[in-house]
């Protein structure tokens, strides 16, 4: 008989807001969850920083098939896995909320916070450098639901990994 995973609901609990907290950190590739105009998902590996744990940003083609998406079905869904534990001591994020390009006179305050924290091998873009003929573009999640992956054999665990819903205070 399979069994069905569910998504446990606890709340503002401090030990699984640090886990998150800890997974976007130390993690700078996320999983995009977009849909596509067939109806059906489609997943993309993108760079990410964040602000505060509320807003995620990346930088992607005006062309790729994900921007596409994310212009016409914003609604996405984003996990971050570490993939550098072993199995036992696995971690993850995962994300939902509705992605936006930025663009206009928003844009360099969106930039600012979007590249304050770059990490080894990235650098910040310009406004210039995501507006008008540019190449790129600035994308934002804003964050809404979030959920932590709790392994089954851990102290919390149910037996099976579960992913565990939990809120985030309004400042990160």
């Amino acid at each position: 008989m399979a069994h069905t995973h569910t998504r446990h609901e606890v709340g503002a609990d401090p030990d699984l807001q640090a886990e998150l907290r800890d997974v976007l950190d130390a993690n700078r590739f996320m999983v995009l969850g977009t849909v596509g105009p067939d109806g059906h998902p489609r997943v993309s590996p993108v760079y990410f920083t964040h602000d505060g744990y509320r807003r995620l940003y990346w930088v992607s083609s005006p062309d790729a098939q994900h921007t596409h998406n994310v212009h016409g079905h914003p609604e996405v869904e984003v996990v971050v896995f570490d993939s550098t534990r072993v199995p036992r001591e696995t971690q993850a994020a995962y994300l939902r909320g509705t992605a936006v390009e930025v663009a206009g006179p928003e844009l360099a305050d969106e930039c600012a916070r979007a590249f304050a924290s770059v990490g080894e091998g990235a650098r910040p873009f310009t406004p210039e450098e995501l507006s008008g003929d540019a190449d790129l573009r600035l994308f934002r999640l804003d964050v809404r639901e979030y959920a932590v992956h709790v392994r089954g054999g851990s102290a919390r665990g149910l037996g099976v990994d579960t992913r565990f819903g939990i809120t985030m205070p309004d400042a990160g």
